[in-house]
C-alpha cells in the first residue's frame, strides 16, 4: 500500500477520534454530545447501552438538557448513570423526563478543562508524529530494497511531511475552537 495513503487514512482516524473526545469536554453551554455516550446499565444489569440509544436528548435553552427515555422503565437507570458519570451534574426527574441543568463553569474549572483539552491534543499530535515517522521508515525501506528511486523517496517524504503538517494544523484549529468554547461565558 502507498505509504502516503496509509498515513492519511490513519491520521484521519486520529482526527475523527479527537473530534469525538473533544465533544465530551464540558463547556458552559448545554450540548447533547456531553451526555450521549454515557453508558447506562439497564434492564436489571443485563444490558449496557449508550444514553443516545435509550433516549431522545434535546437542549432547553443554553444551560439545560432534557432526556426523554424511549422506554419509561429505564428512567431510573439513566438517572443513576448520569450521577455516576465524571461530569459532576445532577439530573432532575419529572415523571419520565430527566432534566439536567448545566451550571456555569468557574474560572478554575475552565482552566482545568483547557489543560485536559491540551493533554488530549498533545497525545494526538504525538500519534500523528509517530504515524509520519513510520511512513518515512517504510519509504526508506522501500528505497533501500530498490523498490523506489531516490527521486520517488524524496517526493514521497515531502508529501508525507506536507500531509503531516496539514493534520497538525487541523488539530490546532480544533484545539483553539474548543478552548474558545470553554472560555465563553
Amino acid at each position: 500500500m502507498d505509504p502516503l495513503i496509509a498515513f492519511k487514512s490513519s491520521a484521519q482516524k486520529v482526527i475523527d477520534s479527537l473530534k469525538e473526545e473533544l465533544k465530551t469536554i464540558r463547556t458552559g453551554h448545554a450540548n447533547p454530545s456531553l451526555v450521549e455516550n454515557i453508558v447506562v446499565d439497564t434492564y436489571g444489569g443485563q444490558t449496557k447501552l449508550r444514553l443516545m440509544e435509550l433516549s431522545t436528548i434535546t437542549t432547553e435553552g443554553p444551560s439545560a438538557l432534557t432526556i426523554t427515555p424511549f422506554d419509561p422503565s429505564t428512567t431510573q437507570d439513566i438517572e443513576k448513570a448520569i450521577l455516576k458519570s465524571p461530569l459532576g451534574i445532577s439530573p432532575a426527574v419529572q415523571g419520565t423526563q430527566i432534566t439536567i441543568r448545566i451550571p456555569p463553569l468557574s474560572a478554575e474549572q475552565r482552566e482545568k478543562l483547557i489543560k485536559v483539552c491540551g493533554t488530549m491534543i498533545e497525545d494526538k499530535k504525538g500519534i500523528i508524529r509517530n504515524l509520519r515517522d513510520n511512513a518515512r521508515k517504510n519509504i526508506k525501506t522501500a528505497f533501500e530494497k530498490k523498490e523506489i528511486t531516490e527521486d520517488d523517496k524524496f517526493r514521497q517524504e515531502k508529501e508525507i511531511d506536507t500531509a503531516s503538517q496539514k493534520f497538525t494544523e487541523e488539530i490546532q484549529v480544533l484545539k483553539d475552537r474548543k478552548e474558545e468554547e470553554i472560555r465563553e461565558v
